[in-house]
């Protein structure tokens, strides 16, 4: 799958700190990558009618991750998926009368346009779930194999397959839920916990076998179907990444289950490399609830641009927020996101200013700080506020230096 252009990035004198975060698993704060060579994993969107604040505001904080990681001087290695085949895709075409294919391409394709407008650094493994089959049905064999997966027959005589959790002690460690909790969860969020037959109601589905009028491919020692939701993460993480992987990210909500039965997934292929840290943004509310496709409370990326909306003034929105903070998106958020963007192009337009030196290792500082991305933005407002005052010793090229920290650190194109 084709990605977008990727924004070119300054370079920054000096390096940056190591970067810590909160991890979800232990409520603690991690260095993200304790190693040279960083691998993240941000599971991607389903596309049937992105994008959405909330999706600007997961992407735009690992974007920053990986920046930091960069400044650091790390490689980094940026995974993510786009589940391109899945229920919620296939009842938005039936809905709307558009061919499933057709409807992912088009909003896949929006996504990606989004992005690009919010300079967001694009995966460098980038992958749908219809090119991954292969690689989902060789990681549900290797389960079979294994003996902690399972086939459950259907009604049309095929075999769907399911993981078995009772095989992973650690199953439950990522989100840290009691039983109930997962129930309602697993439930609520595409489990099947009352299908007859299973051997646990938790037990997550690895490969759907064909049902009448829905997409299927054929796998071997598998019959036709296609990927449980999942393991799909799992495979595609796993082969473009290696493992360990340092950081599986996305939004809260993906904690239980998908990150937690993807992570047992993982385990189980492994022998017991899950990925290190989880970490998980906050949910952006509209309106009094929770922005989501369901709701229909959805504030696009697409549509505020088309409005005449600055991409900056978008990210800058998003950057106000901490990213594991829960929001809410307000007009008053985007005017104020609005005016830095005009103040801050005015103090940046000078040939000189303030001294920038402090201005880079405070905006560093924060973003190593569990991506403080709100501190980050009060430095540069501090500068701002100084330069247009005029009262302190010039410094020529100042101004350069600072465009360079927000661009290279923040993703924020002045």
């Amino acid at each position: 799958m084709l990605t977008w252009p990727a924004p070119q990035i300054p370079r920054l004198p000096g390096t940056g700190d190591p970067v810590r975060v909160l991890d979800t698993s232990t409520g603690a704060l991690v260095v993200a990558a304790p190693g040279p060579h960083a691998r993240l994993y941000v599971c991607g969107i389903t596309p049937y009618d992105a994008t959405h604040l909330g999706h600007a505001a997961t992407y735009v904080a690992f974007d920053v991750l990986v920046r930091a990681w960069r400044d650091a001087g790390q490689r980094v290695t940026y995974a993510s998926n786009v589940t391109d085949v899945d229920d919620p895709l296939l009842e938005r075409a039936t809905a709307t009368g558009v061919d499933w294919r057709e409807l992912a391409a088009q909003q896949t394709a929006l996504y990606a346009a989004d992005m690009t407008a919010l300079g967001v650094v694009p995966p460098d493994v980038y992958r749908g779930v219809v090119e991954s089959v292969p690689q989902v049905a060789a990681a549900v064999q290797q389960m079979l194999q294994q003996g902690v997966a399972y086939r459950l027959p259907t009604p049309d005589g095929g075999d769907d397959v399911y993981a078995d959790l009772s095989a992973d002690p650690a199953f439950g460690s990522v989100a840290r839920l009691d039983d109930a909790t997962m129930l309602t969860l697993s439930a609520e969020r595409g489990g099947d916990p009352d299908r007859p037959g299973k051997r646990s109601p938790l037990d997550p589905l690895l490969w759907r076998a064909e049902r009448a009028g829905e997409p299927a491919w054929d796998a071997p020692g598998l019959g036709r179907g296609r990927p449980g939701w999942h393991i799909e993460c799992t495979a595609i993480a796993a082969d473009g990444l290696g493992v360990p992987i340092d950081v599986q990210g996305g939004g809260s909500d993906l904690a239980f289950p998908h990150h937690e039965c993807s992570a047992s997934h993982l385990r189980l292929l492994t022998g017991g490399q899950a990925p290190r840290t989880h970490v998980h943004t906050g949910m952006v509310g509209y309106q009094g609830h929770k922005m989501s496709k369901s709701l229909g409370n959805l504030v696009l990326v697409s549509t505020l641009l088309a409005e005449g909306v600055e991409p900056m003034a978008v990210r800058l929105a998003v950057l106000a927020h901490r990213y594991r903070d829960d929001w809410e998106w307000t007009d008053a958020g985007l005017a104020a996101a609005q005016q830095r963007v005009v103040t801050w192009r005015r103090a940046l337009s000078g040939n000189g200013g303030p001294d920038a030196a402090p201005v880079l290792a405070a905006v560093r500082a924060a973003v190593a700080d569990d991506l403080d991305t709100p501190r980050a933005l009060a430095v540069v407002d501090a500068w701002a506020a100084t330069a247009l005052a005029g009262e302190v010793p010039f410094h020529e090229g100042a101004p350069g230096v600072v465009a360079r920290t927000v661009d290279a650190l923040l993703g924020v194109r002045m």
